[in-house]
């Protein structure tokens, strides 16, 4: 008889992370580096912008010029010239003059400001009267204001945004040094899994695990690999999780973690060369025969067979595991939690973190979180729902209308 695994407490399962190292850095050119981690900081070698510049349709002025015009009393001022676009003025403005300028211009020497085209008038081919006075600044991007040259404008461990590389871009930066996707790699375990294009027989089911933890792994950033269907042999799955381990940043293992006669996960995960059970049980409803070893410095998760189980687990403790090893900073990770209140009283045991699937639904414009109820194992369940939401450890259940806040999934 196996002795019962002890859980450990998720908070404390999460501080794992800590002990396995970010995969390794690569360049790579800048048009694909949408969502991608920052292995460097990045320091700004120039002037954003580089000259001043408008940021109107008007005329450059020198802001003196316009004290105290009103349309009763207006200011009239001489036009020296007008600015082509992407070119110097080749002249300065001095008092009682303008330049005629378009958004993005560079500002003519002697110049401050600009005037909209709105609050002036054309008198003559080189006189214009304006009816508002402006100050020094107005409607302008000085040199540097956006950025200065030595700025630290992006820090390592930062996801890029189309913001990001925007930024990049306007720094002349065509490639960029980025953390590596780590590798995922992914063993469906079970003499009772059979491939999805077999006709399963009775008592045996299909490989759906492979697929959604593959799609799971995409979407946390990682590249899923798949090792295929082991059966229950102890000799099949070491050499299996051997190879994987020898080509992966990380193994995912599903199915074999609880606690029975047949489940061989823990046997060969204790029998990897200098491997450590770290975990075996979380506090946590679905999901609590999960295991965490460490082998070759890498983090190996024994999952639930159940596919909803299996889900869950994943984006709950895995997925933060997988942004640690991509270089993801803490500082910059995104918990995205949609408030609503609960449509219906909810019970939960204590002792353990329970995580129930709800569907969100809007009535007289306010948001509900309504339980999508059913057994853990029916994955139709789960492609019901719109997210997760969590009852805490100490608590024995939620009362309808309660806040709640639910996790996408």
């Amino acid at each position: 008889m196996k002795e019962f695994f002890k859980v450990t407490d998720l908070e404390h399962t999460l501080k794992y992370s800590a002990v396995f190292p970010s995969v390794g850095a690569e360049f790579i050119e800048l048009h694909e580096a949408f969502e991608r981690i920052l292995a460097v900081d990045i320091v700004s070698d120039i002037n954003l912008p580089a000259f001043a510049r408008s940021t109107m349709d008007g005329y450059a002025v020198k802001a003196l010029s316009t004290f105290g015009a009103t349309e009763e009393n207006p200011a009239y001022l001489t036009v020296k010239g007008t600015i082509d676009m992407g070119k110097p003025a080749g002249f300065s403005i001095g008092s009682g003059e303008a330049a005629k300028i378009s958004t993005g211009g560079m500002l003519p020497d002697g110049s401050d400001s600009v005037i909209m085209v709105e609050y002036t008038e054309i008198i003559d081919k080189i006189t214009i009267e304006i009816y508002k006075s402006v100050a020094p600044g107005r409607h302008v991007l000085a040199t540097g204001e956006d950025i200065k040259k030595s700025d630290n404008v992006l820090s390592c461990g930062q996801r890029l945004r189309p913001q990001e590389i925007g930024l990049l871009a306007a720094l002349g930066k065509d490639s960029v040094k980025v953390y590596k996707k780590p590798v995922i790699g992914i063993i469906s375990t079970g003499d009772e899994i059979v491939p999805i294009n077999n006709i399963p027989d009775k008592g045996r089911i299909r490989d759906i695990n492979t697929y959604t933890l593959s799609s799971l792994v995409r979407e946390a950033g990682g590249i899923p690999v798949t090792y295929g269907i082991v059966g229950d042999d102890f000799d099949a799955l070491l050499e299996k999780c051997s190879i994987a381990i020898a080509h992966s940043d990380m193994v995912l293992i599903s199915g074999g973690s609880s606690v029975g006669t047949r489940d061989l996960t823990v046997e060969v995960l204790s029998s990897l060369p200098g491997s450590d059970i770290m975990v075996h049980g979380i506090s946590i409803s679905p999901g609590k025969p999960t295991i965490l070893a460490k082998a070759s410095g890498k983090a190996i998760w024994g999952l639930p067979g159940h596919v909803v189980s299996a889900m869950i687990v994943f984006k709950i403790v895995i997925q933060p595991f997988i942004e640690k090893i991509s270089g993801l900073s803490s500082k910059y990770k995104k918990e995205l939690r949609i408030p609503a209140l609960l449509s219906r009283n909810i019970s939960s045991a204590q002792g353990r973190i329970d995580y129930m699937r709800v569907r969100l639904i809007e009535k007289n414009g306010v948001k509900w979180a309504e339980p999508v109820l059913g057994k853990s194992g029916l994955i139709s369940n789960l492609t019901k729902a719109d997210g997760l939401i969590e009852i805490g450890i100490n608590t024995e259940g939620l009362d309808k209308g309660s806040k709640v806040w639910v996790i996408p999934v």
